[in-house]
């Protein structure tokens, strides 16, 4: 016998609520494991492009470029980067 509890809006909400905080854990815990595994990983802190190592250290690589305000209905044109894109 399977009895199955439906859940109410207002739990809905607050389930949805938490989905912000469960997210930035989860990026947040996918950057550690990454240097915890000995790989470089690129992030954007303020207007910079900063490489991030294992051992603690950080390098700028040059700056980002601003983010692009679109409006809803609004295509955009997305271009491929580096050619094992093409892959």
């Amino acid at each position: 016998m399977s009895s199955t509890k439906r859940l109410t809006e207002k739990e809905i909400q607050h389930l949805e609520g938490e989905i912000p905080a469960v997210a930035a854990g989860a990026t947040r815990m996918a950057f550690l494991r990454a240097l915890a595994a000995g790989h470089t990983v690129m992030t954007v802190q303020g207007s910079y492009l900063v490489e991030s190592k294992a051992d603690g250290s950080e390098t700028v690589v040059g700056n980002s470029r601003p983010r692009r305000k679109v409006s809803v209905g609004q295509a955009i044109q997305v271009h491929r980067v580096g050619s094992s894109a093409n892959a």
